[in-house]
C-alpha cells in the first residue's frame, strides 16, 4: 500500500490542475457571452437614450448659442443706429437752441433800440413841452414886471407929484 504522504501529495497535484488561475473550460466562453449580451442590453437601455438626451442637450445649446449670437448681433446693430439717431438728435437739438438764443437776442435788441426811441422821443418832447414852459413863464414874467415897473413908476411919479 502506498504511503499516505504520497496519497495527499497526488490528490494535491490533481487539485491544482482543476482548479487552476485560468481554467478554459466552457465557463471562459459563457462569461464572455454574458459580458456580450450585458454591454448589448446596457447599449440599449441606457447608453442610446442616455446618448440621444444628451445629442438633444446639446442640439439645443447649439441653436440657443446661434440664436443668442443672432440676436447680440442684432441688438449690436440695434445700438449703433440708436446711438447715431441720438447724438443726430442731440445736435439738432442743438443747433435749434442755438438759433433760437439768436432769434431771442435780435429781438431784444430790436426792442433795446425801440425802447431807447421811445425813450429819446420822450426826453425830446419834455424837453420841448419845458423849453415852451419856460418861454411862456419868460413872456409872462416880462408882462408881470412890465406892469410891475409901470406901477412902480406910476407910484413914484405920483408921489412925486404931489409934493
Amino acid at each position: 500500500m502506498m504511503d499516505l504522504p504520497l496519497l495527499l501529495a497526488l490528490q494535491a497535484s490533481n487539485t491544482e490542475v482543476e482548479g487552476g488561475l485560468f481554467d478554459f473550460n466552457a465557463t471562459l466562453p459563457l462569461m464572455a457571452l454574458q459580458f456580450i449580451i450585458l454591454t448589448f442590453i446596457l447599449n440599449f437601455m441606457f447608453y442610446k437614450p442616455v446618448g440621444h438626451v444628451l445629442d438633444e442637450r446639446d442640439e439645443y445649446i447649439r441653436n440657443s448659442l446661434t440664436t443668442a449670437s443672432a440676436s447680440l448681433l442684432k441688438a449690436n446693430e440695434l445700438t449703433k443706429k440708436y446711438e447715431h439717431e441720438l447724438a443726430e438728435s442731440r445736435k439738432h437739438a442743438q443747433d435749434i437752441i442755438k438759433k433760437s438764443q439768436q432769434e431771442a437776442q435780435k429781438i431784444v435788441s430790436i426792442k433795446i433800440k425801440e425802447a431807447q426811441q421811445e425813450a429819446e422821443k420822450l426826453v425830446s418832447e419834455a424837453s420841448h413841452q419845458l423849453y415852451i414852459q419856460k418861454e411862456q413863464a419868460l413872456k409872462t414874467l416880462e408882462d408881470n414886471v412890465g406892469a410891475l415897473s409901470d406901477q412902480i413908476k406910476y407910484k413914484l411919479l405920483g408921489n412925486q407929484s404931489s409934493v
